[in-house]
């Protein structure tokens, strides 16, 4: 019998899952119709920066206009992106981090969709040491890109 004083031990929720929750509220400030994607840069078991999948700043979003423009055209998912209005929320981490100084050398991306080609390019170049995704995004070149670089990627279930 357990007395007033006494309680149970709580697992403690991991590094990994945390930053994982964190992204998918994030990705709640999306303002694209096809995909909302969230992403968390971390250094050190802090947050150095945040992003989310939506047009440049001062830009009407596609939720301003009511339609993508990618669906509209039939482009698959994983390819042409540069026809999308919207900045990736893996973009959107590192130039929130730029702007703000903050550099994302040695840094760990937890991201809700495995980046795309365009965005490993990049997250290599900004010295992102680990990618944490939860689901998959079809493009497999970003992998070899990681695997070629040296980034440690882990998919999170």
């Amino acid at each position: 019998m357990e007395t007033a004083h006494e309680t149970k031990p709580k697992k403690r929720i991991d590094a990994d899952h945390y930053f994982m929750k964190i992204a998918e509220v994030v990705k709640e400030r999306s303002t694209c119709l096809r995909d909302q994607v969230g992403a968390v840069l971390v250094r050190d078991k802090h947050i150095i920066s945040t992003g989310y999948n939506g047009a440049p700043s001062g830009l009407p979003h596609c939720t301003d206009i009511g339609y993508c423009i990618r669906e509209r055209l039939g482009v698959p998912s994983g390819e042409r992106h540069e026809l999308s209005r919207g900045v990736h929320a893996e973009q959107n981490a590192i130039i929130q981090a730029a702007l703000h100084g903050v550099s994302t050398e040695n840094s760990t991306l937890y991201c809700t969709h495995s980046p795309c080609s365009v965005c490993a390019k990049m997250l290599i170049n900004a010295k992102v040491k680990r990618v944490v995704y939860k689901r998959h995004y079809p493009d497999k070149m970003a992998f070899d890109y990681f695997k070629q670089a040296g980034v440690e990627v882990v998919h999170l279930d």
